[in-house]
């Protein structure tokens, strides 16, 4: 039975060297001005739900229309800096989640298409190890290990019961 080709892509040496070079052109631009937050820091600052940027939203546009009511604590430039930044970030982001679920989907039917056929492989080396030609037997007897199950340990047996007592 033939196996179905789910995907069939290749990238050129030019695609991959421009791929990197883009990449590596947002990793320079970043430096300096992106933060990675330890798992309890994340945990700690969480994200603002889609309500919570409208009140965000709503709370900037009244900053503007009604600025002598903005608290003299409070550092607007520095509120707009981080609105604008939020903004830019969050649209690039789109971008790149839309690119990374573009290469992960990629992926799962690249590793689909390459485990599937290794099976193939596999399944046709133990026949022709089981025939004995030559040559098939090391390639097997190396590829067999990842399908071997672990024993499971046997449980000991029970206590003996009341009716087992000699003395009973």
């Amino acid at each position: 039975m033939a196996l179905d080709n789910l995907i069939s892509v290749s990238f050129s040496k030019s695609d991959l060297e421009t791929i990197d070079k883009a990449i590596q052109d947002i990793q320079t631009v970043l430096v300096g001005k992106t933060i990675n937050l330890t798992p309890d820091q994340r945990q700690q600052y969480g994200r603002i739900a889609e309500q919570n940027k409208l009140f965000v939203n709503k709370a900037k546009s009244y900053m503007e229309q009604y600025a002598q009511h903005v608290p003299g604590f409070l550092d607007k430039a520095e509120f707009d800096r981080d609105y604008i930044a939020r903004e830019q970030v969050e649209q690039r982001l789109q971008l790149l989640d839309s690119i990374t679920e573009q290469l992960s989907d990629t992926k799962v039917l690249l590793d689909h298409d390459n485990y599937h056929n290794a099976i193939s492989f596999y399944r046709n080396i133990r026949f022709l190890s089981e025939e004995n030609v030559p040559g098939t037997n090391v390639v097997y007897e190396d590829m067999k290990q990842f399908f071997i199950t672990p024993q499971q340990p046997q449980s000991p047996p029970p206590p003996p019961s009341n009716n087992d007592n000699p003395q009973g």
